[in-house]
């Protein structure tokens, strides 16, 4: 009857609870193994992913069936495979790419190999690594999230591997993880405030979710494609007051060469540092900002307009040399490959580029021959009408957008593809279009005119309420306008999108593409829920990139600057830390020399017993349990010591029970009613 009872409780516990420990312990750490290679897959071969998972459900079979593990020869030749294939697949052993693959199939196969404790720990240091090499792809929020559980994880799996006996519940194991790591987190806030920043290994990590949508060159429907794109280009703070909407033109690539079908920048014959200096006056107050840029993989900064290379107004991106090229963009020595933060002033009332004809303004008028003849016909046409024969540019650029805004033009994110007289087919056919084509078509009919005339690409306006103090440009923010040059004016902005969609310019109100499903459905259900968790992610996301990865060594020498030390350099970085650090372990020192003096508590107990026996002449050896101590109460004292011998019952109950009951024993209040039957007891024995 007891044991068909038990049995039917040992069935109505979880399946979890019902599997040996070893098999238990094996699958949570497969778990915590697959977790953390998880965020691998995206970027590895596709082979090293079926490799790699293949591995894992075997060995995870293996602690299932409690079958022995492989021989060591089939381990073996799996690893051949495995190196044979990187190569094939990256042509090298070496390197970020080959590296991290061989590392996640050695992390596999070593899973293979455990037969002791050693080979736990060689497998808990392996995920400590690979958790490591999951920021050389990525350093988001959400990998740093992950990894975070893959850390605490492997951490819960190490306490196990130090449990040898009994079977310790995993919510026990893990909240001593916890602990633990809670412990040692001021040890690391300290080593990233004061640990000198160093190029990391394998180069600066890359976010490929970072990349901006611009280029150096521009087809028809490009900048329309980039607008279905909601991810973050950047942020911009403005530190003093915020310009409206239609002034926030953040300039990028500018494009002047057309060979009919694309728009290209054209070569420059100059080095970096010699190019000619950008012609630009500015007028009025002004106005400081700064901008957080995502990862671009160009070698420019889309900075407002206009920003001059005057002192404190030029941006200066650390790690990075900046110059203002003659086309008033600001160009970098090589791409941004990470975030970059810059502070910077600029004009909104501002006069660039020559005043008068200089021999490169006619590069700025070239067509090529054989493209768009209605386009060029129509533009001669109104070139020679009599009220604009003598016209200047500000004329012509004006009848241009008064055409625009009088012949039904359409803005829209899906005009379709256009064939080879791209401009004719717009302008005349079909009349639908994004920023592209109204910018690209105003060049060529400027340039018809004999008006030099080019196209700049960018970003125009943001989000219209700041997140965090940061207005948010996204790459749905994409925008191309036109520049022409008019005498005793140089350069002028001309954007054709404002006299079709004018609500586009004046309020930063994008076309919006088409969402996805769980996005249309929260939209739909609460559009005020949909937007503030965006906007408290992004909010989150901001802090994480201002606080943690655009800490850097300016930010760490104004650390000490702030600590009191005048003119900080590296070197007193490297001294701080070293003083802090032998301070911390001199400190720990000390805690594990007064630890080491300290007695747990059920020894103490334990010596405590063993001395009230003694009085009542009960010979008892330092380890003997409760239960072996109540046996020679028994036999030395008779019925007199029964009710001392039930006591030690008691407790020997409460330490080894299966449940752990050891823990709602009070060993105070135990001792305590222990001690008055041992009086009791000395009392009758006198």
């Amino acid at each position: 009857m007891i044991a068909a009872r038990g049995m039917r409780g040992a069935l109505a516990r979880p399946a979890w609870q019902r599997l040996p420990r070893d098999a238990r312990d094996t699958l949570f750490q497969l778990a915590v193994i697959g977790w953390t290679m998880l965020p691998h897959f995206a970027h590895l071969p596709a082979w090293c992913s079926a490799m790699a998972l293949a591995i894992l459900f075997w060995r995870g079979r293996l602690a299932l069936r409690g079958a022995a593990l492989p021989p060591r020869w089939l381990v073996g030749l799996v690893l051949a495979a495995a190196i044979g294939l990187t190569l094939w697949s990256e042509r090298t052993l070496l390197g970020r790419e080959a590296g991290v693959t061989l590392l996640v199939v050695l992390m596999a196969l070593k899973t293979l190999e455990l037969r002791a404790r050693r080979d736990a720990l060689v497998v808990f240091f392996l995920g400590f690594f690979l958790v490591l090499t999951n920021f050389l792809y990525s350093q988001s929020l959400l990998v740093a999230g992950s990894m975070l559980v893959s850390v605490w994880g492997l951490l819960t799996a190490l306490v196990l591997a130090h449990m040898p006996v009994g079977r310790p519940p995993l919510l026990r194991a893990g909240l001593l993880a916890g602990r633990a790591a809670l412990l040692g987190m001021p040890l690391m806030v300290l080593l990233f405030a004061l640990f000198p920043r160093m190029a990391p290994l394998w180069g600066v990590p890359q976010d490929a979710s970072g990349r901006t949508g611009l280029s150096g060159s521009m087809t028809l429907g490009g900048v329309a494609a980039i607008a279905n794109d909601d991810s973050i280009a950047m942020r911009v703070r403005f530190l003093g007051p915020v310009p409206a909407a239609e002034q926030m033109y953040f300039r990028g690539p500018v494009l002047w060469r057309f060979d009919g079908r694309e728009w290209t920048r054209g070569p420059s014959s100059f080095p970096l540092a010699e190019r000619p200096r950008a012609q630009i006056e500015v007028f009025g107050a002004a106005l400081p900002y700064e901008l957080t840029i995502e990862a671009s993989r160009l070698p420019l900064l889309p900075m407002l307009e206009m920003t001059p290379d005057s002192p404190g107004a030029a941006p200066q991106p650390e790690g990075y040399q900046a110059v203002l090229r003659a086309d008033a963009q600001w160009q970098t020595d090589r791409p941004l490959v990470d975030r970059v933060r810059v502070r910077a002033a600029a004009y909104t009332a501002f006069r660039h580029g020559p005043l008068a004809e200089v021999p490169g303004l006619q590069d700025f008028v070239a067509l090529p021959a054989g493209f768009n003849p209605r386009s060029l016909a129509w533009a001669r046409a109104l070139r020679e009408r009599p009220e604009f024969a003598h016209a200047d540019a500000d004329t012509l650029a004006a009848a241009l957008l008064a055409h625009v805004r009088g012949n039904e033009y359409l803005y829209t994110l899906e005009p379709g593809s256009y064939g080879r007289d791209a401009v004719d087919e717009f302008w005349f056919d079909r009349r639908l279009g994004f920023c592209e084509h109204y910018a690209a078509a105003f060049v060529v009919m400027m340039r018809a005119m004999g008006v030099p005339a080019r196209i700049v690409t960018g970003y125009q306006g943001s989000d219209p309420a700041p997140v965090d103090g940061f207005y948010i440009v996204r790459q749905s923010h994409a925008h191309a306008w036109a520049e022409y040059w008019q005498p005793r004016r140089g350069w002028v902005r001309a954007d054709p999108t404002a006299a079709v969609a004018p609500e586009r310019i004046r309020t930063s109100r994008n076309l919006q593409p088409a969402r996805g499903l769980v996005d249309q459905a929260l939209t739909t259900v609460n559009p005020a829920l949909a937007q503030q968790m965006r906007q408290l992610w992004e909010t989150m996301n901001n802090r994480w990139n201002q606080w943690v990865l655009n800490y850097s060594r300016a930010n760490q020498l104004g650390l000490l600057e702030r600590l009191g030390i005048r003119a900080p350099e590296v070197l007193d970085l490297v001294y701080l830390l070293i003083g802090l650090l032998c301070s911390v372990s001199l400190a720990a020192a000390a805690w594990a020399l007064w630890d080491r003096h300290r007695q747990d508590p059920w020894q103490r107990l334990q010596r405590r017993i063993a001395q009230g026996l003694q009085r009542l002449g009960v010979s008892v050896a330092p380890h003997d349990p409760p239960r072996t101590r109540a046996a020679a109460v028994r036999h030395r004292l008779g019925d007199r010591g029964e009710r001392l011998a039930g006591q030690l019952e008691a407790l020997d109950r409460a330490r080894y029970a299966r449940q752990g009951e050891a823990g709602r024993l009070a060993l105070r209040g135990w001792w305590r009613a222990f001690a008055r039957e041992l009086a009791r007891s000395a009392g009758a024995q006198a």
